[in-house]
């Protein structure tokens, strides 16, 4: 499984960004791709994870900012945010996990996005204060 981010940038404080992220070469029907985002210094944290059958998670503190999409026939999700904060600077990494088992693929979404095992390159957004 490979996976491309891009969308990322430098955006003004209530602004906002659409990232995406394509995944390819899965070997399994059942699949989950999602957005992470880390601060130097700081543990990554699970942003949004959506499942090729629509099943999604959102952590709480962004449910009301963002928002996750996706487009199954390009293997495409998208994570619209908006009313950018500076706490929202950040590298945002998209992963993806894939598995035999749609039940697995599931449990992962449901689980907080914990699980996931294939990491993009990462790309930075900044939101200057």
């Amino acid at each position: 499984v490979q996976v491309a981010e891009s969308g990322g940038g430098l955006v003004q404080a209530g602004g906002s960004l659409r990232l995406s992220c394509t995944a390819s070469r899965f070997a399994f029907a059942d699949y989950a791709i999602g957005w992470f985002r880390q601060v130097p210094g700081k543990a990554r944290e699970a942003v949004s994870c959506i499942s090729n059958e629509g099943r999604t998670y959102m952590a709480d503190s962004m449910k009301a900012r963002f928002t996750i999409s996706g487009d199954n026939s390009r293997k495409t999700i998208y994570l619209d945010m908006n009313n950018l904060r500076p706490e929202d600077t950040a590298v945002y990494y998209c992963a993806a996990y894939e598995h035999p088992l749609g039940l697995m693929i599931s449990r992962i979404v449901s689980n907080g996005c914990r699980g996931f095992d294939t990491w993009g390159q990462g790309t930075q957004v900044t939101v200057p204060s």
